[in-house]
């Protein structure tokens, strides 16, 4: 709850835009989701324009809410503005502006010190630690999650309330002249800059104008820290701030402060040389080298606030490696379990419900496991927010960990269970009788919650596929980029959506803004409708036609040849509805659908079939992924522009006309009609290798080493001894075969993997259920991880090196291996 704005004192700047209906303007919440409305009364509604809607089609829920408060976009229809007659409305060019302004606003009002946090890598972590180590002295606010956007950053800053005495907050960007927005609403007092690394280059001249962009953050700051040792960071640094303002550490001598590192049993320890002269040792439990620059980051921003280092160090002892991604694992006895388990806020509950939302599950139970808030201030009212977010998210069953909520046990509901402590939990989880449930399991870290997603979580075959719904949303927005305004997107999910998952993949897509999904077989859409999926969904290769299934779930049949088409017709005859299909058209693909010369007889059973809508016309691009094949691929428009024009004159149909799939939108984007198919380049690959480096990678496989062998010079291994020490080394087996779709071509070399951060060669055949690899020099032991395929080795590497593609590589991927869903 951000502090209290005087809505009619904001928007009088704007008089002429600016229209009054309600007394009720004092604003203590913004929201730009209508589902998200608490208390209207109090609440100002900013309507932005989504992938898939306008923002002001939610306004009148809004209003039901009891919402009296409006920035509304111009355009905004007058039928929607006179339903809102008893209301505040401020009409902008620019919503999102108007929110920006307000989260400035309520910035302007806080009265402690904001720290900005910005850089390449490490922004969200350096965060989230240096948030927890201040909490043990100060009330923080932090940005929530990886809320560093344009949008984020707003919505972070109206999260600043009164009783906070200090505020975190990170920002993000992506191109020029993004940052300067960002900057007057942080005004940050302390600064930090984690480093500067190649992410975004392509937007940017080159890595000093990054810096110079990101440095607008800092203009006016007291203090800036930063790492010595990253040279054209400190070099750009040195020359263009005050060197009163600035802070530096580094490994060696010439910092305000030297941090080395030394090994300590299983961590690290810190020695900390002040400029002056004074000696701290920190003891952390970490060893690798980007977790390291992150705590030194944070230790040097706590002294600099005035923090003592035996304080620092308690708050360090606390710390994990943080992964600020939700995910969605396997649990027992058919559960899912969304792991939040690192810390606990209002603003990540919310995230993190939203989440669990999205997710379907036809059986079982929406359970929330949540450790009571560690924050000081109205605790009534955190408790009372608690509970509405359990109403309003529909949580089946409350499970409240902490001696905090006894004195507020009556604000839920009768069917809650409450414990004093998490291992007093640990020993009840056996009553909860679980069952395909979903369990949200959110605590704060001094709950030590990781100890109830082990327990949980279902023990099976070690390999996972991760599939990163960031990555996947990444990629959807750039292949939409390329389109005209308006062009709909339908999005590919046959073959248990490309391996990733149907039902997991397909609702994140109906979310972030798909138009239509397609699957294969019939089948496969009656599965995505059983779990929730409401998109259109075309099938195209329907067998036989199911007329009352396919009516029943609302799935649109594609028709490929003249027989079907009147078989069709003709089953429509006695039953009432209306079957929306989409017509193939054979430009060139010589796999399916109707040639010109069908055309004719087609249009006249179109023109007789009253129960028949066309809803699409299609055609296959053969060859859109090669540019040998460019003139092939127009005269297959031309063709197809020529043949769905013929049809769409004589029967008066108004399909929507599609052809590009993922290739031929990188090739041939005008030629997008009215809407396109996004398949694999949805997932990270494109297959034209003209704008690979643009996207993203979504999925990522990887498994654990189960045993590792010292060998001998000339000792063979595996399967026909195909594969021999060339010196004497170590072989490290891995817990992945060609039984769960890791090709047995990647044989004796032909594949490698990444561990240790190095790339290790297959050794020998792979098996059903293992492989072996050189892991000589990589000091690997059991139970480390091992990647197979993501950002390094990529997929498109991989398949190369067999002779296939990348689509048999990711639909091949087997049963047993687990899927895991990450967002951040």
């Amino acid at each position: 709850m951000m502090q209290a704005i005087n809505f009619l004192q904001f928007a009088s700047k704007f008089a002429k835009n600016f229209t009054t209906g309600s007394d009720d303007y004092i604003l203590l919440d913004v929201v730009i989701d209508s589902r998200k409305i608490q208390s209207g009364s109090k609440t100002l509604f900013v309507a932005l324009n989504g992938s898939r809607y306008s923002g002001w089609e939610f306004a009148e829920d809004a209003y039901s809410k009891g919402v009296r408060n409006f920035i509304l976009p111009e355009d905004c229809p007058d039928p929607i503005l006179k339903s809102l007659e008893q209301a505040n409305i401020l009409l902008s060019p620019s919503p999102l502006r108007e929110l920006q302004e307000l989260a400035q606003l309520n910035r302007d009002n806080f009265a402690g010190p904001v720290i900005g946090i910005t850089g390449s890598n490490g922004k969200t972590i350096v965060k989230e630690w240096l948030a927890q180590v201040l909490s043990s002295k100060y009330d923080v606010w932090k940005s929530p999650k990886s809320y560093n956007s344009q949008i984020g950053v707003a919505l972070s800053s109206l999260g600043i309330s009164q009783q906070h005495q200090v505020a975190v907050l990170e920002a993000g960007i992506s191109a020029p002249n993004e940052m300067n927005a960002l900057a007057q609403i942080i005004q940050p007092q302390l600064g930090i800059f984690t480093n500067i690394g190649s992410a975004h280059d392509e937007y940017f001249l080159d890595s000093t104008a990054k810096i110079r962009e990101k440095c607008l953050l800092f203009k006016n700051v007291k203090y800036l820290i930063y790492r010595k040792d990253q040279s054209l960071l400190s070099q750009y640094l040195e020359k263009n701030f005050d060197p009163s303002v600035l802070v530096s550490w580094s490994d060696e001598p010439g910092g305000d402060y030297v941090l080395s590192i030394k090994p300590h049993n299983n961590g690290s320890k810190i020695f900390l040389i002040g400029n002056d002269f004074q000696t701290h040792t920190f003891i952390t439990p970490f060893k690798d080298q980007a977790s390291l620059e992150n705590v030194r980051h944070v230790i040097t921003a706590a002294l600099s606030l005035g923090m003592k280092p035996d304080v620092i160090q308690q708050g360090l002892g606390l710390l994990l490696a943080v992964d600020m991604r939700l995910t969605l694992k396997s649990g027992i006895n058919g559960s899912k379990l969304i792991d939040d388990s690192y810390n606990n806020d209002l603003a990540g509950l919310e995230i993190a419900l939203e989440f669990m939302s999205q997710q379907i599950t036809t059986t079982g139970r929406k359970i929330l496991i949540l450790s009571e808030m560690q924050q000081v201030g109205n605790e009534k009212a955190v408790f009372q927010k608690i509970a509405w977010l359990l109403e309003h998210y529909e949580i089946d069953l409350f499970i409240g960990v902490g001696k905090g909520y006894l004195g507020f046990q009556s604000l839920f509901t009768p069917e809650s269970i409450f414990y004093d402590s998490t291992e007093v939990l640990l020993k009840s989880l056996d009553i909860l009788s679980l069952s395909n449930d979903l369990i949200l399991i959110k605590g704060a870290r001094a709950f030590q919650f990781e100890n109830i997603v082990q327990k949980l979580e279902a023990l099976a075959h070690e390999t996972i596929l991760e599939i990163n719904l960031n990555a996947l949303r990444h990629n959807f927005i750039h292949y939409r980029q390329k389109l005209k305004p308006g062009t709909k997107m339908m999005v590919m999910v046959k073959a248990f959506a490309y391996g990733g998952g149907a039902a997991e993949i397909g609702n994140y897509l109906q979310e972030i803004g798909a138009d239509y999904l397609s699957v294969a077989y019939t089948d496969e859409g009656v599965f995505l409708r059983n779990n929730g999926i409401t998109l259109p969904i075309m099938v195209m290769n329907p067998g036989s036609y199911h007329l009352d299934l396919l009516l029943d779930k609302a799935l649109e049949p594609v028709v490929y040849n003249l027989d079907q088409l009147k078989s069709l017709a003709d089953g429509l005859k006695d039953i009432t509805g209306m079957l929306s299909v989409h017509l193939e058209l054979d430009t060139g693909m010589r796999r399916l659908g109707m040639s010109e010369n069908d055309l004719d007889e087609a249009i006249k059973i179109l023109q007789q079939a009253e129960n028949l809508k066309i809803s699409g016309i299609f055609t296959h691009l053969a060859g859109a992924d090669e540019a040998v094949h460019e003139s092939f691929s127009l005269q297959q428009l031309a063709s197809f522009e020529r043949s769905s024009s013929k049809i769409i004159q004589e029967t008066g149909c108004q399909p929507i006309r599609h052809c590009l799939n993922s290739a031929g939108i990188i090739r041939y984007p005008k030629y997008s009609f009215d809407m396109v198919r996004l398949g694999i380049g949805l997932y990270g690959i494109e297959v034209n290798q003209l704008e690979q480096d643009k996207l993203q990678p979504a999925m990522t496989l990887k498994t654990v080493v189960s045993q590792v062998k010292k060998l001998k010079k000339g000792e063979t291994i595996g399967y026909g001894r195909k594969g021999e020490m060339a010196n004497e080394g170590e072989v490290a087996t891995l817990a992945i075969g060609y039984a769960d779709g890791y090709d047995r071509r990647f044989s004796n070399g032909k594949a490698k993997v990444l561990i240790k951060g190095q790339m290790a060669p297959i050794i020998g055949n792979v098996c059903m259920d293992m492989c072996m690899v050189d892991v000589t020099g990589l000091q690997v032991t059991e139970g480390d991880v091992a990647i197979l395929f993501g950002n390094k080795p990529s997929i498109i590497e991989l398949a190369a090196n067999i002779g296939t593609i990348p689509y048999e590589l990711l639909t091949g991927i087997g049963p047993r291996v687990k899927r895991q869903y990450i967002l951040d």
